[in-house]
């Protein structure tokens, strides 16, 4: 007999769930279905899901296709679930492909191409309010934009642009998206929201288009390393009453808005030292980040911790025999503060986060910038307490859900950096 096992949220449950359970089915002898429970769900930062476990449960049965229908728990079941049922193959959707090749070492793994133009997300638009969402980019990496925005409610990843009409069908094929545009007017026509990846030199004529428009922003930063025309975008979007949003995932973490509170509500005291590191080994090796790009995040995290008036920063670059920029150090002096940051291009660093105060010390261990959790002690107490938040794929869809949240409330001057704060990043960005 052979054992076939799939998995999914079958949520608002369509006939292209109807499908791959069908063609699942003809896989083999016996068919095991995987229903995701609500506590995985919330686990895994699934922000979407509309039906309840029980009603999933109902449409997989209702289908008469599995012959055992078990709920997915917990991050690493597939394999026990494989070893316990003895299963020959795991069937899965085409828009996982290549996720669960680590599976291969258990039992067969085959990819299934999805219903075309089927989707919870279409069900989603007849019931609900759905944003439609593209990519403006050069790249063929999506950068997991496509997967993360597939985990929250009211929002559809529906075209993408490049300046290369071959790399814009390159790209929407490879996504499953429904258009590829190389026009950028006709591209902007077509949604409501523009995720702006362009490189750092022509970013500002995008953003500014696309704001010009009406059309909500997010954008790689620094949009532009001209203060003028920082500020003008910021003027345009206010005008246009629309959102442009930095894609500094730190700033949408519940985790980050927990320390922030802490560390300037006093809660250590005051606040006398911060200091941190960044790696350009830690991120997606795909990311094309250089000094700049990494710089932006340490220098914004202290910029909204001790604020923008920093009365001195220095700045020192060491440079490989080939003259490329290996590590940077920059210290900070405020009123009653120091900050101390040190980036690595060339070198790797550990990626911690200490904020020393009079009464006390907030310390995130790794990779500070997806923050998941971090620990405090104050004076005199012997141990940490640790504080933590649900942090799933690369924080992009909690920077999404924000936004999707702002439009809906009309909260345009949601603002997770200020001006003042984006001319004092700005400012030290310069000085690199």
């Amino acid at each position: 007999m052979r054992t076939v096992i799939t998995y999914g949220t079958f949520d608002l449950f369509h006939q292209g769930h109807y499908n791959i359970l069908k063609r699942a089915k003809e896989e083999g002898d016996y068919l095991i279905v995987g229903v995701t429970g609500e506590t995985y769900d919330m686990e895994r930062g699934k922000l979407s899901v509309q039906d309840s476990l029980a009603t999933r449960i109902e449409n997989v049965q209702n289908t008469g296709f599995a012959d055992k229908i078990i709920v997915e728990e917990y991050l690493g079941q597939k394999i026990s679930d494989i070893l316990k049922y003895h299963v020959d193959v795991l069937v899965i959707g085409s828009d996982w492909k290549g996720k669960f090749d680590h599976l291969r070492k258990y039992c067969e793994v085959k990819y299934l191409e999805r219903t075309k133009n089927i989707s919870s997300t279409q069900i989603r638009e007849e019931k609900l309010n759905i944003y439609k969402c593209g990519i403006a980019t050069t790249e063929l990496y999506d950068h997991d934009i496509f997967y993360e925005t597939h985990t929250v409610s009211s929002i559809h990843l529906q075209s993408v642009f490049s300046p290369d009409e071959k790399n814009a069908k390159e790209f929407a094929e490879k996504y499953e998206l429904e258009s590829g545009y190389s026009d950028y007017d006709k591209f902007l026509d077509d949604i409501d929201i523009v995720i702006v990846k362009m490189p750092r030199d022509v970013r500002y004529e995008y953003v500014k288009k696309a704001l010009e428009k009406g059309k909500h922003v997010v954008t790689d930063m620094p949009a532009t390393m001209d203060s003028k025309k920082q500020q003008e975008l910021h003027a345009l979007a206010e005008e246009k009453g629309v959102l442009l949003y930095a894609n500094i995932v730190t700033l949408y973490q519940q985790a980050f808005g927990q320390l922030l509170w802490m560390a300037r509500g006093n809660l250590i005291g005051d606040i006398i030292n911060v200091k941190c590191s960044v790696s350009q080994n830690a991120f997606d090796e795909n990311s094309k980040v250089d000094l700049i790009d990494l710089a932006y995040y340490p220098v914004c995290v202290i910029t909204k911790i001790l604020g923008f008036d920093s009365e001195n920063v220095i700045s020192k670059i060491v440079k490989d025999e080939n003259g490329n920029d290996v590590f940077a150090s920059i210290s900070f002096a405020f009123d009653n503060a120091t900050a101390n940051v040190e980036i690595g291009t060339g070198v790797e660093l550990d990626g911690t986060m200490t904020i020393t105060g009079s009464e006390g010390e907030i310390y995130v261990p790794e990779d500070w910038w997806r923050m998941g959790y971090f620990k405090y002690r104050n004076k005199g107490e012997l141990r940490a307490k640790h504080y933590s938040s649900n942090f799933d794929g690369n924080g992009y869809r909690y920077l999404i859900q924000a936004v999707v949240n702002d439009i809906k409330q009309n909260n345009t001057k949601s603002e997770r950096i200020t001006n003042e704060e984006a001319e004092a990043i700005l400012k030290v960005l310069k000085e690199i």
